[in-house]
Formats: C-alpha cells, sequence, structure tokens
C-alpha cells in the first residue's frame, strides 16, 4: 500500500488552475522530494496532500483512504506538517512548543500522560533540543528553530512527515543539519518522508524518489539516478547544464552552465 496517492487532482487558487488531473503514488517508508520552478504547484501539492487545500477536483488517498472523510484527529494521527517558514507565539518555549505535537492525542477523559511525557522527551532528545528546552523559540538560530518544529511534528507520532522547503534561509551547515536528521529518521525509524526541495543536488542525495513538476502536470519521477540528466533539467529550469557523478554519495550533481570565473585551462594555473 502507498502511504499517499492522488487521483485525478485538480487544484487551483481562484480562476488560477495549479494542479491538472495529477495522479501520484507516494512510495511508503521512502524520502520523496518534489522539485520543480517556482510557482509550479509543489508547495500548493503539498498542502493538499496535508488536507489543508481543498481540491477543485479528484481526491487524495491516505493508506487507501479518501482524507476528506477521515476525522481531523484520525489525519493528526497518521500525518504531519511543517509548512514554509512557521511562527511560534511570543514567549513560547521549545518544551510548549513540542508538547503541542500530543494534541490529537488529548481529550476531556484523556488528559496528559506518562506516555505523552515519554514522547515529548524522545523527540527532543531526536533532534538534539534537550538543553534548549526552555528557551523561546523565537530566541533561537534557523536551525534550532527548524530543529524545534521537527521535534513537535515527531511528538505527533505520525509515519508520514511533510516539509515544505525545510532548509529555505538556512546556511550550509544547517541545510545538512537538518537533512541529515530526516534521513536519520526515514532509515532508524522508516518515517515516510515527503518535502519540497529547491537545491536539485541535495535533492539527489536525500531522496529515494524525485517526482518533478511542470507545466501543472509530473513531469518526470523515479529514483534520482534514473531521471535527473541534462535534458529534464533544461525542461523543468529552462537552464543549461551538466549532469555528474557526486564524487562522495555517487548520486547526480547538477554543474549549471553561466557565466563566472573560470580558471580552467589557464597558463600558469
Amino acid at each position: 500500500m502507498h502511504a499517499l496517492e492522488t487521483k485525478d487532482l485538480k487544484l487551483s487558487y481562484g480562476d488560477s488552475l495549479i494542479i491538472d488531473e495529477l495522479n501520484l503514488h507516494i512510495p511508503k517508508g521512502e524520502i520523496t522530494v518534489f522539485i520543480g520552478g517556482n510557482g509550479c504547484g509543489k508547495s500548493t501539492l503539498l498542502r493538499s496532500m496535508a488536507r489543508l487545500l481543498k481540491p477543485q477536483q479528484g481526491s487524495v488517498l491516505l493508506e487507501g483512504h479518501s482524507i476528506s472523510r477521515l476525522a481531523t484527529k484520525e489525519v493528526a494521527k497518521k500525518l504531519a506538517i511543517l509548512p514554509q517558514g512557521p511562527i511560534a507565539p511570543e514567549g513560547l518555549t521549545v518544551l510548549q512548543l513540542v508538547k503541542q505535537g500530543r494534541y490529537p492525542y488529548q481529550s476531556w477523559l484523556k488528559q496528559w500522560t506518562e506516555e505523552d511525557e515519554r514522547v515529548v522527551n524522545n523527540a527532543l532528545q531526536s533532534t538534539r533540543m534537550e538543553e534548549l528546552a526552555d528557551k523561546p523559540v523565537d530566541s533561537l538560530s534557523g536551525g534550532q528553530r527548524q530543529r524545534a518544529w521537527i521535534a513537535m511534528t515527531l511528538a505527533q507520532q505520525t509515519e508520514i512527515i511533510l516539509l515544505d522547503e525545510p532548509t529555505t534561509y538556512l546556511d550550509m551547515t544547517h541545510q545538512i543539519e537538518i537533512l541529515d536528521l530526516l534521513f536519520e529518521l526515514n532509515e532508524k525509524e522508516k518515517r515516510t518522508i515527503i518535502m519540497v526541495l529547491h537545491d536539485l543536488n541535495l535533492a539527489c542525495r536525500y531522496a529515494h524518489h524525485i517526482v518533478a513538476i511542470k507545466d501543472k502536470k509530473i513531469f518526470a519521477e523515479g529514483k534520482p539516478e534514473h531521471v535527473i540528466n541534462c535534458d529534464l533539467v533544461k525542461n523543468v529550469f529552462d537552464m543549461n547544464c551538466e549532469v555528474t557523478i557526486d564524487p562522495l554519495f555517487g548520486t547526480p550533481l547538477c554543474i549549471p552552465h553561466g557565466k563566472g570565473r573560470c580558471i580552467l585551462n589557464r597558463v600558469g594555473v
């Protein structure tokens, strides 16, 4: 069974059609990355798969069931989403934020339990945020804030985690830190990770499955080594490039054409 599916999905904002009759299957227990040019509908598709955007037509299936017919708390126990640039209320601590991940499991009959405490502590440990638990979220660095929000999604204990550009505005060190964390969650706990990334080379390094979106539809999908090539980059991003092999990981490595200081073949170099 697939983790998530879309059937004849059509998405729009007002009169603008964003996604048109899209059929997609997300592999369970793998990392899937959406790629494509700005405005192609990657984030819109992610939001619809988390039931944050109602389809104009078609449906999203969560483990074979129409997500629109499931109770909100039932969805929240199976699927967590981290939107782009989330903002915590002023003064909210990391611990308070992470505890909000347990909301789907609370009711007037079932209050905070030792199990909730254990799950929250594990989420803090997994994201290496224990020492920052009492710090206000808005006082943290960009990478620390992302780890705090990921800790909250972990506290939901969902098998599926969706992330919209989780490395945006982060420096190179923190980008790798966040992606390594997500990779470890997939490797150790078999979480299904679905995310939007702009960096094609990082997408190739971390993804088991890549979905390239263009003209409201899927242009190509599959393993990065099977689908990423010069023709795809030209068609999807309108950019000329060379695609070679990453010397560390063996994954596709995109080298864009363009202007810059070239030191090749210079006398004395």
